[in-house]
């Protein structure tokens, strides 16, 4: 009698959780796999993905969702409170504050992603060249970094953006200038924990140039603090952003930024609450959204830094 034998082929997920991986691309694919598992773990790190995928959507969809153009100004609609014309009610001059909340989003996004794209890559630099090379130039980047450290970062960023003038695009030129050095920091602490490891040393004897060393076998063992930083640091940015926009010295009239609406609202605040309140709310879930995700991140990529 023949007997028929089955093999089953591995699956996805076999492949993923595989304990003896056949390439670096499926060790990583297992590594990121499991990562994610854990993620998935923590319920309150969930919620701030969810909330951060929901101002990406939001922002993307904003000429969709919006129900009425966010500058378009109608005095026979002043502080409308919410109802079913108007779910948010409007403002001082019958805008519309859902539309503007919405478009507003893309301002808030726009400033945490160009300040992170410019300040983590920087303070990835003076870190890595800091912690690497040693000596004078770690003693005078190091300086440096505490002259930017010494103050507070509203305060560094009310002064930059002062001498620069106002507006959003200042703005965020000032939060980048203020936001580098703690990146700087953990770059150079990462740094010297790697650079005199075997494989470090091992590379040097084959010719890699200091340059090669630090790109190619610094930089990425940094990689995993940096990213749980830099989300960690989002809520921080967007309070100063909104800070800046208070003032009058970020994003500019008649443009829907969160922080420049909860100025125009705080002379109704006791009797139309919802003209301030609405985007103060915004401000807060997103800022705790980031907070949420940059808790889970650090579980899962750098947990030595739990607290």
């Amino acid at each position: 009698m023949n007997t028929q034998t089955h093999i089953s082929k591995p699956g996805l997920k076999n492949w993923l959780t595989s304990d003896t991986p056949q390439s670096r691309f499926q060790a990583q694919c297992g590594r990121t796999w499991l990562g994610w598992i854990k993620f998935t773990e923590n319920k309150l790190a969930m919620v701030g993905l969810s909330i951060v995928i929901g101002l990406i959507l939001v922002t993307i969809f904003a000429p969709i969702l919006a129900p009425y153009d966010p500058l378009a100004a109608d005095l026979t609609n002043r502080i409308q409170p919410p109802g079913a014309e108007h779910w948010f009610g409007t403002d001082q001059l019958g805008r519309d504050i859902l539309s503007r909340l919405i478009y507003g989003a893309q301002y808030t996004l726009l400033i945490v992603g160009l300040v992170a794209i410019t300040a983590a890559p920087l303070g990835l630099l003076v870190g890595t060249a800091a912690g690497f090379f040693g000596g004078w130039v770690d003693a005078v980047l190091m300086r440096i970094t505490d002259i930017f450290l010494a103050f507070p970062k509203l305060i560094l960023a009310l002064a930059f953006v002062s001498a620069l003038g106002p507006g959003i695009e200042n703005a965020i030129l000032a939060i980048a200038i203020t936001a580098w050095p703690p990146y700087a920091r953990i770059a150079r602490a990462e740094t010297i924990t790697v650079r005199k490891a075997d494989y470090i040393e091992a590379a040097r004897l084959q010719g890699t140039s200091n340059l090669g060393l630090i790109i190619g076998h610094i930089t990425p063992m940094c990689m995993s603090s940096l990213v749980v930083r830099v989300t960690l640091d989002m809520a921080g940015m967007i309070l100063i952003a909104a800070g800046l926009g208070f003032l009058g010295l970020g994003a500019q009239p008649p443009m829907p930024e969160w922080g420049a609406m909860v100025s125009d609202g705080r002379q109704f605040l006791l009797e139309q609450w919802w003209v301030a309140t609405v985007p103060g709310l915004a401000i807060f879930v997103v800022s705790l959204g980031f907070n949420l995700l940059g808790d889970g991140l650090r579980d899962v990529l750098d947990p030595r830094g739990g607290d």
